[in-house]
């Protein structure tokens, strides 16, 4: 059995070239609403069961339906209130099922990048050619209806095989070549952008995509009251900062209309973004303006940079 898929070799976080985002920022903040759908009664996957409850699952289906019907209006209307344009996690059957919501996303200038078709179909037992197809096809989709080459993936649910990564970048350069298919969302091993080796040797980086300040996470698995998760974006938020004066840091808040939108939830979560945007030198952006100013500016001196540390180690 592999220890090791071998996507990003060991790199420790100090003395790395130093990162200054745009303007001199010392941190790059984004939101990502994972906008999904789920489907009443999805087809079964030996691997795993979409719904908890036996089919059909109606509470589970109806609260990610208010998501869609209420939560996504109620933080797209904070989002724009602080200048924050999300980059949307998408489940691209979204698109036909509800194009309004995408309509809406594009007025604002948001990021679609791919979060797979259904949120209820996973890459677990997939066959090579089948999850080529699948990306492929949402990578097809979100420009068919909103003109992105998308740029970034999420594997639906977070379901992955050996070959996810390589899988999205090559079905990125077969359709638009290097203007799609550049980051993933999938690793969660870092704070600052790193790069990533493919059977392409096609230039790829991780940008940083915190489970921890997931509110899916945070509410569901952890427990968490909204004001105690409030304060621990602030306190996230606070220690990347202050390391963010060595070399720029990354923060990422990952949203789920279902989640963070719910009423009670709201208050704590505008406090958090008031606080973080009211900061003159962080760079609130996107997923895709992140990977490509990263690729563009650092991602040469990091190749460079690791592969002298691994022949130290040699």
């Amino acid at each position: 059995m592999k220890q090791d898929l071998g996507l990003y070799d060991y790199w420790p976080y100090e003395n790395r070239p130093k990162i200054r985002w745009p303007g001199g920022a010392k941190l790059a903040f984004w939101v990502a609403p994972n906008i999904e759908y789920y489907e009443l009664d999805p087809p079964q996957n030996p691997f795993r069961t979409a719904w908890s409850q036996p089919i059909p699952a109606i509470p589970g289906y109806s609260i990610r339906d208010y998501g869609n019907r209420v939560g996504h209006v109620r933080q797209m209307q904070l989002l724009n209130k602080y200048g924050i344009r999300g980059s949307v996690s998408l489940s691209t059957a979204l698109c036909d099922h509800h194009p309004e919501i995408i309509k809406q996303c594009r007025d604002l200038d948001w990021e679609f990048f791919s979060h797979g078709i259904y949120n209820t179909r996973y890459t677990y037992g997939m066959t090579e050619d089948q999850e080529h197809e699948m990306i492929r096809d949402s990578i097809e989709s979100i420009f068919k209806h909103t003109n992105q080459k998308c740029a970034g993936y999420l594997a639906p649910a977070l379901s992955h095989s050996e070959l996810t990564l390589d899988l999205f970048a090559e079905a990125g350069t077969e359709l638009f070549g290097n203007d799609a298919g550049i980051y993933t969302c999938d690793l969660f091993h870092d704070d600052q952008p790193t790069p990533i080796h493919l059977r392409s040797k096609k230039r790829f980086v991780s940008i940083p995509y915190s489970l921890e300040m997931n509110d899916t996470i945070a509410y569901v698995s952890n427990k968490i009251e909204p004001r105690r998760y409030g304060q621990i974006l602030k306190d996230n938020f606070d220690q990347l900062y202050k390391e963010g004066d060595n070399s720029g840091t990354v923060m990422c808040i990952p949203t789920h209309n279902y989640q963070i939108s719910c009423p009670h939830r709201m208050k704590s979560y505008e406090e958090a973004l008031e606080y973080i945007t009211g900061h003159s030198d962080v760079w609130v952006t996107t997923g895709r303006e992140i990977a490509e100013y990263y690729l563009e500016h650092y991602y040469d001196d990091a190749v460079k940079d690791i592969a002298g540390k691994q022949e130290c180690k040699s």
